[in-house]
């Protein structure tokens, strides 16, 4: 079983809901094929370097997962046909280092993903506090004087 990592951009008209069924869907495609998915980061949505069929922005979201590598052609097959998709990317990870490299990844996913629901409780419950004033303990810079330059040395600035 070797580990991979897909890139996928999902069209930006659907709906939260119609986005979340079609990310289940493609992780769907990966489980259905004997891969284990490792974990999810979800990048939202984003602007394209370029447009795709005349979207600006596409849903960002990467699936980290181990699977032989015979699926991998009928993973990317079922992507090329899903209109939902605008485009996807897979990454093989082959070598010691480049392992070593996806468990950092997804190890931060997994951070990520732990973040978010312990900050959304406080957040929901804080509220705004009020600034206080500014104190006019800051010290006052004088202007440095100013010095008029001689046309002879205007012109050797304009010369350089």
């Amino acid at each position: 079983m070797r580990k991979y990592e897909n890139l996928v951009i999902v069209k930006p008209t659907f709906t939260a809901e119609e986005i979340q069924a079609s990310l289940k869907a493609i992780e769907e495609t990966i489980t259905s094929n004997g891969g284990e998915i490792a974990t999810t980061d979800s990048m939202g949505m984003r602007k394209l370097a370029y447009p795709i069929d005349k979207n600006e922005r596409g849903y960002y979201h990467v699936i980290y997962y181990t699977i032989a590598p015979a699926a991998i052609s009928e993973i990317e097959r079922r992507f090329r046909i899903n209109e939902d998709l605008l485009r996807f990317v897979t990454i093989k990870y082959d070598t010691n280092r480049e392992i070593t490299a996806w468990n950092q990844l997804v190890q931060k996913a997994e951070k990520k993903a732990a973040v978010p629901a312990k900050e959304e409780t406080p957040v929901t419950e804080e509220t705004p506090k009020e600034e206080a004033p500014a104190t006019e303990e800051t010290p006052v810079v004088q202007d440095a004087p100013v010095t008029e330059e001689t046309p002879a040395e205007k012109e050797e600035v304009v010369a350089q």
